[in-house]
Parts: structure tokens; C-alpha cells; sequence
């Protein structure tokens, strides 16, 4: 079995089966993570809009993509079957730790970082909306995108698009750096606040 084929075979059955048991235990509130790349990563399609949410349906382009896609469906089923469970699932860009950012801008090329326009997220923070999703999140699922407040880059978000994604609509004002991965519904409903940045 291809690597990618036996990630497909062994990591459906263990989510089950973390899931399966939590709710069988009394456990009725579960946050676990999902990705980003269920929103279309790598972009070799453009996405539908920029910035991405949580809006659209899922684009799995590859088998992992596909698998956490699954699961986020697999989570709607359980809590339909228990409606006292919140299962949320977390869209976790790119993480990242303070001894990354020895890497930090990434300016040599605008392409090399079109597959996840740009994104990333500091595992600080990214504990950070473990905590509040805990803390708040209702019964049944959700989802939301996990990300900093800014890019990886110094380059300006109308270069970047302008150069990369010329055709693709832009919702609103996207900043000079803001994130394209948009974090506005997990600030709105989990409360989600990234402190860290990069930049710093």
C-alpha cells in the first residue's frame, strides 16, 4: 500500500475510535485537529475567494486532505446520534514555534508559499484556540481556521494576489499583511485572539 493510501486506512479507524470512546466515557465536549489543507491546499486550483473561510465546502486535493475531511463528516454523524456532544475541529495552518521564525520572511519568491496563501500559525496560539474551544463551544460540530493574524511574508497582500491569484475575487479589505486564511469566525464565536507573530 502507498504511503499516502495506508495514512487513509490507519487514520480513519483511530479517530473513530478516540471519538467513539470519549462519548462512550461521558466525555461531551472534544476539540481535535482538523487542517487547512480541506479548503483546497495546494492551490494548484485556486481557491474561490480570498481570503478563504469556512464557508465553501471542503476541496480535498490529496489523501490526507481527504481523510480530515472524512473526519469532520464522521464528527457531524456523531453528534447527530448525540446531541449533547461538541466535537470542534480545528483548521490548523502551518505551525510553527519561535526557532522557525530563524527562517522568517519568506520574500524570495511569492510562489513558494501560494499553497497555503501564505499562512501559518504560532503553536502558542494555536493552544490558545484549543483552550477557548474547550471552554465555549457549544453541542454539535463546528469548524474553524486556525491561523496568525499575518502572513510570512514582507510583501504586500495586493502583490501577492495580484501576482499569484490575479483572478480570484478579494472580499473585503485584506490588509497589508493580514492573514488570507480568515481567523473572523473563530474570533467571533470561540473568542480566538493570536498573540504572537513573527514580527515580533
Amino acid at each position: 500500500i502507498a504511503p499516502d493510501v495506508a495514512t487513509f486506512h490507519n487514520n480513519m479507524p483511530s479517530t473513530f475510535n478516540v471519538f467513539w470512546a470519549a462519548i462512550r466515557l461521558g466525555i461531551t465536549r472534544i476539540v481535535y485537529a482538523s487542517s487547512e489543507t480541506v479548503l483546497g491546499l495546494p492551490f494548484d486550483v485556486p481557491p474561490p475567494y480570498i481570503p478563504v473561510d469556512e464557508d465553501y465546502p471542503a476541496r480535498p486535493e490529496s489523501v490526507y486532505s481527504l481523510v480530515k475531511h472524512l473526519e469532520e463528516q464522521l464528527a457531524i454523524e456523531l453528534v447527530r446520534w448525540n446531541p449533547d456532544v461538541s466535537i470542534t475541529a480545528l483548521r490548523f495552518s502551518n505551525v510553527m514555534v519561535p526557532e522557525d521564525y530563524e527562517a522568517f520572511p519568506y520574500d524570495a519568491d511569492p510562489r513558494d508559499r501560494k499553497w497555503n496563501l501564505w499562512g501559518y500559525i504560532d503553536a502558542r496560539d494555536g493552544a490558545q484556540a484549543i483552550e477557548r474551544a474547550l471552554q465555549v463551544a457549544p453541542p454539535g460540530f463546528d469548524r474553524f481556521i486556525i491561523a496568525a493574524a499575518d502572513t510570512v511574508t514582507t510583501t504586500s497582500n495586493a502583490e501577492l494576489v495580484a501576482e499569484v491569484f490575479p483572478d480570484v475575487p478579494v472580499h473585503g479589505d485584506l490588509g497589508e499583511h493580514d492573514t488570507m486564511l480568515s481567523i473572523t469566525k473563530a474570533r467571533r464565536l470561540l473568542g480566538y485572539d493570536p498573540q504572537h507573530s513573527w514580527r515580533d
